[in-house]
Formats: C-alpha cells, sequence, structure tokens
C-alpha cells in the first residue's frame, strides 16, 4: 500500500535549519495564489520567466514558496546558486513558464511526477482553463504510480492513518494522528480510487519540490486549501511521468527537459524527438540548440527554434 512518509529532511541543519522552519511556519507575507492561465492548443506554451533579487538571508526555498513554485523547478532554474545560501541582491531566476504534458485530453487533474508538478484543467464559456501547482511526489521505493484515477473523497481535517510499513520504520509513531500542526495530510486531502493515494497539503512545506513521500501527492498549504474547493468528487485524475516536453509559442519551437533523477535509463534524445516528431515541430528545430537544451535540463521552456 502506498502512504504518504513523514520523515525528517536530511537536509537541515543547525540554527540555520531552524530560522528556515520558523519563516516556513510562520510566514509574514503572502504568498502567491495560481492564476488561471488560458490556453489554446495542446502545443501551448504558458506563462513567461520572472527575475527577482535575493533580499536578506533569504533562501531559495524561500523564494520558491513565495512565488508558488516548488524546490526542483527553482534550483533547476539556478544551478549555478546555493539553494540555501545565495547571497544578498543575487539575481534570481522564477520558473514561471510551462509546456503542457502530452495526455489524451486536458480534464481534470494531469500531474507529471517527472516535473513535481499538478495542472488542474477546467472550462469557463469558451475559454479552457489551467492551474499549475507544484508538488511533492513519491520517494525512491515508493514511486508515485502512474495511471488514471478519480477522486472518490473529499477530506477536510483528515486524520493521518498511519500504515504499518511506517510504523515499522518509525513504531513510536500512533496508529492514527488526528487533525493538527502534527499531521503530515495537512488541511485537506483527495483521496484517489486506486493504491490509496491522496493528494494533500502537509506540514512540512519545504518537501514540495522534492521526492519525499511513500507515493501520495503533496502541495503547500495554501495551495491545498486553494485546489480543494475546485475540485469536485468524481473528477478524473491522469498521472504520467514526462521527464521531456514541447511546444510551440509565435512559430518557435520550445523544449522543457526535466531531470528525473530516478530513471537511470531514460534516453532523453529519443523522447525529444518522437515528441517534437509526433507534434509537427522538427521543422522548426535547431538541432544544437536541442542538443544543448537537452544537456543542460534547465527545467524550463527553452527556445530549440533555427
Amino acid at each position: 500500500m502506498i502512504a504518504c512518509n513523514r520523515a525528517q529532511p536530511a537536509f537541515f541543519r543547525g540554527a540555520r535549519a531552524f530560522l528556515l522552519c520558523l519563516v516556513l511556519f510562520f510566514p509574514c507575507f503572502a504568498f502567491a495564489a495560481s492564476p488561471a492561465l488560458t490556453y489554446n492548443d495542446t502545443n501551448a506554451v504558458l506563462g513567461s520567466m520572472k527575475e527577482y533579487k535575493t533580499r536578506g538571508s533569504e533562501s531559495l526555498i524561500e523564494i520558491a514558496r513565495t512565488f508558488g513554485v516548488g524546490y526542483k523547478a527553482i534550483t533547476e532554474a539556478n544551478p549555478l546558486l546555493d539553494p540555501f545560501v545565495p547571497g544578498e541582491d543575487v539575481p534570481v531566476t522564477i520558473p514561471a513558464s510551462w509546456i503542457l504534458p502530452a495526455v489524451d485530453s486536458y480534464d481534470g487533474i494531469v500531474i507529471n511526477v517527472s516535473e513535481m508538478r499538478l495542472y488542474y484543467f477546467t472550462k469557463q464559456g469558451d475559454s479552457r482553463l489551467v492551474r499549475i501547482f507544484p508538488i511533492g511526489v513519491g520517494s525512491e521505493g515508493h514511486d508515485t504510480p502512474v495511471g488514471q484515477y478519480r477522486v472518490i473523497e473529499k477530506i477536510v481535517k483528515p486524520a493521518w492513518h498511519v500504515p504499518e510499513s511506517i510504523r515499522e520504520e518509525k513504531p513510536e509513531l500512533p496508529r492514527v494522528v488526528p487533525p493538527g500542526p502534527d499531521n503530515p495530510l495537512g488541511s485537506h486531502a483527495l483521496r484517489l480510487s486506486s493504491d490509496s493515494i491522496l493528494i494533500h497539503g502537509t506540514n512540512r512545506p519545504w518537501g514540495v519540490g522534492k521526492r519525499v513521500s511513500h507515493g501520495c501527492i503533496r502541495l503547500y498549504p495554501e495551495h491545498i486549501s486553494e485546489l480543494f474547493p475546485l475540485v469536485p468528487a468524481g473528477t478524473k485524475v491522469t498521472i504520467v511521468r514526462q521527464p521531456v516536453k514541447a511546444g510551440l509559442r509565435n512559430g518557435k519551437a520550445f523544449l522543457e527537459v526535466h531531470n528525473d533523477e530516478f530513471d537511470n535509463d531514460c534516453d532523453y534524445l529519443a523522447l525529444a524527438n518522437t515528441l517534437l516528431w509526433k507534434k509537427g515541430l522538427l521543422k522548426y528545430v535547431d538541432t544544437e540548440k536541442l542538443y544543448r537544451a537537452i544537456e543542460q535540463k534547465q527545467g524550463t521552456p527553452v527556445d530549440i527554434s533555427e
């Protein structure tokens, strides 16, 4: 059975960790909501990249949450910066541009494990809308499974029934953790139709954008509160693993490549060529730019046009 992990993150050390936890749990500023973006076709490249300058001793983890992106996204977009001490008044790229995953239909929730993002598709009149959220997913050996699911239950203030697999690792845990600050499920949960998978909040927001769970999907506390009322029971949920995405904007081809560190056999070039061919984009491509985008794996849309 797949369940959610509440293990302590290994990277926090000493006073720096304590102060960062305080900032994450007791923020003094508002976090960015996820806007509803309009898209027109399956090749859509949405949003635009932003730049921000660090203030004081803030970390990339804090900046990521402020702008509504995850740890993986902001570190991929800023590979030369220390995630914990990037420095003061340093330019930081905010990865606020995305290519939609390649799925049969844009309906309900689509989760791409490779990029650690959740897409929620809706319609308003003739407009097709999507909201995009960063997520935490399953750790090695507890991968979030791909497949087709449905939301079968919506739970406010969920209790955590600790799976036996986790109690074997941590026998000090009770069988049930009631709602509250110690509950790793956070304030809301959406139960899916198979494998005991939940889409839920978290009491450890630094795990968003990381592989930290026993298979469940974690959102920032503010994002699960935003998503929960929008999603009706019965909503379709599609979970895919796509480290490479391709799209077209203003007559230019773009490639978005994510480093899927748990897929050692991934042939990024073959995936890119197949995807570009299926989308009819090969005629736009500069081969050298294509190779460079695959090598760098920036996690953001890169122009690969001639």
